[in-house]
């Protein structure tokens, strides 16, 4: 029998503007991905909605706040990959609800999660993002949002 694991939810969001999508440049003090780019996000407080969750972590970690996210994709994380800077299989892992919005404003702020900085669709190959970010990014926003989310284990 495959043992059970437990999960944090978490919520991740990817807005446009233009040809454009606001990326989070994470703080170099951080204990995972530091200094580098992913969406913005964070945890799901006890009693709120993912969509709350999301249109929080947006207006907290940027300024900015958003009328209307699609769901796009649903993210399994088995486990976290660091407990204490060791891998453990023990650890909890994530449900991340990844959502993608556009907005009009570009005027962001920073936060203690790091600098929103807005990076051309063209080029984001050439930032330091979050390792799977360069595979599911794509994905992500080519995606119809009529066609629903995708799911995806790592």
């Amino acid at each position: 029998m495959v043992a059970r694991f437990s999960i944090h939810p978490r919520t991740l969001v990817f807005l446009l503007n233009g040809d454009d999508v606001l990326l989070i440049n994470r703080a170099p003090e951080l204990r995972l991905f530091p200094g580098q780019y992913n969406g913005i996000g964070g945890h799901v407080e006890r009693g709120e909605d993912v969509l709350s969750s999301a249109m929080r972590e947006v207006r907290e970690e940027t300024g900015l706040d958003v009328e209307r996210l699609s769901l796009r994709g649903v993210l399994t994380v088995a486990r976290s990959q660091y407990r204490d800077g060791v891998s453990s299989e023990d650890a909890p892992g994530a449900l991340v609800f990844i959502f993608v919005g556009h907005t009009d404003q570009r005027h962001t702020r920073a936060s203690d999660e790091g600098k929103p900085v807005w990076v051309p669709l063209q080029r984001l190959r050439e930032v330091n993002l979050v390792p799977d970010l360069y595979e599911l990014l794509p994905r992500l926003l080519s995606r119809p949002a009529d066609e629903g989310p995708i799911f995806v284990a790592a």
